[in-house]
């Protein structure tokens, strides 16, 4: 659903690492120029630690549904892609 609106992105599932660590899905985005995207502040706070790449955008939302959360990533894309393109900045919370 969002490849329509982010070319290039990916769900962990897609690169096989759903269920993996942390770890392995920072350093696979790091390695490959992505960004994290996650509802989990644990992301959040491995940024402020090691800093970027990669660049994390904190989805600070409550439970919903799956199209609530894709709706609303769709709803900032403006904002994502501001975030994107500004190499200093390296974390968005929305």
């Amino acid at each position: 659903m969002l490849a329509l609106h982010f070319l290039n992105s990916i769900h962990v599932r897609d690169c096989k690492l759903k269920g993996f660590p942390d770890q392995d899905i920072w350093e696979y985005a790091r390695l490959n120029g992505f960004i994290i995207v996650s509802k989990d502040s644990d992301f959040y706070q491995r940024r402020l630690l090691y800093g970027q790449p990669p660049k994390v955008i904190w989805l600070r939302i409550g439970h919903c549904t799956r199209n609530d959360l894709v709706n609303l990533i769709i709803k900032y894309k403006e904002q994502i892609n501001t975030f994107n393109n500004h190499p200093s900045e390296s974390i968005l919370i929305i």
